[in-house]
């Protein structure tokens, strides 16, 4: 079950994007719905530890990245997001994309994820892409044993499929958006099946 070769095998910097406008509606989120949206978050993996997301497109089978849905937010989200998602994406040339999942992470001081991999099927084909919302100098993000620094509004794509980690060792929240993208028009590998009925 091979990744897909187009992801990078180490950082794709691919450009500096305007957060300007949806980094503001970010950093106005009360905590409340930071608190309401991570107890109801879909992906609750150990890794994360106590990094907390909002989830605005999440795939409905972890094997099938072609199945995904919209949560509430989305509607009320996309007209900031959407911009930021295709300044992010251009530079891959796509004429057609699909973006499975979309969230934004917010990393308290002194927080970590665990190092480890995304291995369940549907994180094999499409590019996770980062971008930095707020972050500070001291949050390092690790990729087999690498550390590097994403600057604030910088895209960059990173291997999820390599053992990475993050650590924020700064006195301020680490938040990323941070979403999925693959190629509709590229042919599908041989190990994904016809897509079934979408199943959690």
């Amino acid at each position: 079950m091979e990744a897909n070769p187009r992801k990078t095998k180490t950082v794709r910097r691919l450009g500096t994007v305007d957060v300007s406008g949806l980094r503001d509606a970010v950093l106005a989120i009360p905590e409340s719905l930071w608190d309401s949206e991570n107890a109801d978050k879909p992906n609750r993996f150990e890794a994360l530890d106590r990094t907390r997301h909002i989830v605005f497109r999440f795939v409905s089978n972890f094997r099938d990245w072609r199945q995904s849905y919209s949560r509430p937010l989305w509607e009320e989200w996309k007209e900031l997001l959407e911009p930021v998602l295709r300044q992010a994406t251009a530079a891959y040339g796509y004429e057609r994309g699909d973006y499975p999942r979309v969230m934004l992470a917010r990393m308290a001081p002194g927080g970590a994820i665990q190092p480890h991999r995304d291995a369940n099927p549907a994180a094999k084909w499409p590019h996770k892409i980062h971008v930095p919302i707020q972050t500070n100098d001291k949050v390092t993000f690790f990729i087999d044993g690498t550390g590097y620094r994403l600057a604030e509004g910088e895209a960059v794509e990173v291997n999820n499929m390599g053992l990475h980690a993050v650590t924020n060792d700064g006195e301020s929240d680490r938040i990323h958006l941070i979403f999925e993208y693959y190629d509709l028009d590229q042919p599908e590998p041989a190990w994904i099946g016809p897509a079934q009925a979408a199943s959690a």
